[in-house]
């Protein structure tokens, strides 16, 4: 059985509610019960957030925690996934980090890692030496070929509770919030 850190074991009541302006009712809701947060939401996009942050992360850490005896990490698997699929091309650090699901500030160091467990094959370009393309091994491909199923069924177990409905309007949501209007740096 999968179980992640800090889940609650029911489906709770939603608690606090915010009004339409988004500011919050004041009653304690299931998310301030588990941080123990006394005071209410400042609105519903902090709760909102702070929800999303707390389920993505109890999450990783669920999938890390199934991970750990295979010696690798999410990002590394992820990394082969899409040198996999990548086929016999491969591709340059660059490419594989826009690709990636979680950003990694040093692609070319995870490449690294995962060529000295003999998973993946660093060459140098054809058409230009300077290039550096990255290919998956055939025990890379077997590595996957072990993982895939772990993955799979921890990812499964994960959100199991939930109907297809639900998963096809959490989809939406997250992907309408994914693509809202950037805050500008």
């Amino acid at each position: 059985m999968i179980a992640s850190r800090g889940t609650r074991t029911h489906a709770a009541g939603r608690g606090a509610r915010s009004a339409p302006d988004g500011q919050t009712s004041g009653r304690a809701d299931p998310m301030q019960r588990e941080l123990r947060q006394k005071k209410p939401f400042p609105n519903m996009y902090a709760e909102a957030f702070l929800n999303l942050v707390r389920t993505a992360d109890q999450m990783q850490h669920t999938l890390r925690v199934q991970l750990k005896p295979y010696g690798i990490t999410a990002t590394q698997y992820n990394s082969l996934r899409i040198l996999r699929g990548a086929g016999k091309h491969g591709l340059t650090c660059a490419e594989v980090g826009e690709r990636l699901i979680s950003e990694d500030p040093d692609i070319t160091r995870l490449m690294g890692r995962l060529e000295r467990q003999g998973l993946v094959k660093r060459e140098r370009g054809v058409k230009d030496r300077r290039v550096v393309v990255t290919k998956i091994t055939s025990a890379g491909l077997q590595r996957l070929k072990e993982l895939d199923p772990v993955v799979t069924n921890t990812v499964n177990a994960l959100l199991a509770h939930l109907s297809k409905d639900e998963l096809k309007k959490m989809i939406d949501l997250l992907e309408r919030a994914r693509w809202s209007p950037k805050v500008s740096s």
